[in-house]
């Protein structure tokens, strides 16, 4: 029960990411070399099939002027 708690949780953090990068009009790609991540990397937390640290979370959240409060509402 509690590991697919978690992976609505990440699916959820994907889905906020790939919504506002989209909204911006950005790539992974793009999204990745801001925060030190390849697009590789970006595809899989959108995907939710990595989990990133909050310290990524909060790089991520800057880069697309987000509160990083939003990837938990």
């Amino acid at each position: 029960m509690e590991k697919d708690e978690l992976k609505k949780v990440y699916r959820h953090i994907g889905s906020i990411i790939k919504l506002h990068r989209e909204k911006l009009g950005k790539s992974q790609f793009s999204l990745g070399l801001e925060v030190g991540k390849s697009a590789n990397q970006i595809g899989r937390i959108e995907r939710a099939e990595s989990n990133p640290t909050v310290e990524t979370l909060f790089h991520i959240a800057k880069y697309l002027k987000i509160d990083i409060k939003d990837f938990f509402e």
